[in-house]
């Protein structure tokens, strides 16, 4: 039952989507050479029978760099990124090809303790899209460790039942061995089917998580095209584009 619960939410997102855009939403979100790094894909690639989709929920406490990753897997810039907390408001999906597999990664809104209306609808759109998704991935920024931020999550986590994988970010701010432990420590406290250490911002390990996720994608038709990488309308991405540089500018 939940699962033919979530594949109607999932076709009813889809359908949305293709009718919100007004044109072929295949553009790119500015040309950055940091992450316009999108193979080039085969023409049939998207015809093969073995085909595998999977939806990936990103989730994680604010500004642990899920935007960032998104960015990284899918290989374009998708979603904006900013050093202000709460940036994402709102489900926004990138996609990627792996293989033969289609692999449509959710930023979700950082999860914070909620004071007000707004506040609490963003964790509940980040929770919802946990539930909705094939697989989560939770970020942890490894300098911040397991703070108190982080604890509401790693109890939520624990109620999701779809396979979940713990993304280590920001590697290369703190020491190995520090890694391990905090590794060691976010095990004990949620069931993960793999651990990975990464760094969005230098792509580092990024290509380990997109492979890892593309085998274990379930198995079915892809949703969409080829080309394709995000799902938002071109109206929607300009709006994006502006917030972000709102945001790099307006510091009060």
């Amino acid at each position: 039952m939940a699962e033919s619960k979530r594949d109607r939410r999932r076709a009813e997102v889809v359908k949305a989507a293709a009718a919100a855009a007004s044109s072929p939403p295949t553009c790119q979100m500015g040309s950055s050479p940091e992450v316009d790094e999108r193979e080039r894909i085969p023409a049939d690639v998207s015809e093969k029978t073995d085909q595998r989709c999977a939806f990936v929920a990103l989730m994680g406490a604010a500004n642990a760099g899920k935007s960032t990753l998104v960015n990284a897997l899918v290989g374009s810039k998708v979603a904006i990124v900013s050093h202000k907390a709460q940036t994402t408001r709102s489900l926004l999906r990138g996609i990627a090809i792996a293989g033969s597999a289609q692999l449509v990664f959710v930023d979700t809104p950082g999860i914070f303790a909620p004071r007000r209306r707004l506040d609490r609808a963003m964790v509940a759109t980040a929770w919802g899209g946990a539930h909705d998704a094939d697989m989560v991935g939770f970020i942890l920024d490894a300098k911040r460790g397991l703070d108190e931020e982080v604890e509401p999550v790693m109890d939520g986590l624990a109620r999701i039942r779809q396979p979940k994988i713990l993304l280590i970010n920001k590697i290369d701010l703190v020491e190995k061995q520090l890694l391990l432990e905090i590794a060691a420590a976010a095990n004990r406290r949620a069931s993960f089917a793999a651990t990975f250490m990464v760094s969005a911002l230098n792509r580092g390990g990024v290509t380990d998580v997109r492979e890892w996720l593309a085998v274990h994608a379930p198995e079915g038709p892809w949703h969409y095209p080829a080309d394709q990488i995000t799902d938002a309308p071109l109206r929607h991405l300009a709006a994006e584009i502006t917030r972000e540089k709102l945001y790099s500018r307006l510091h009060q």
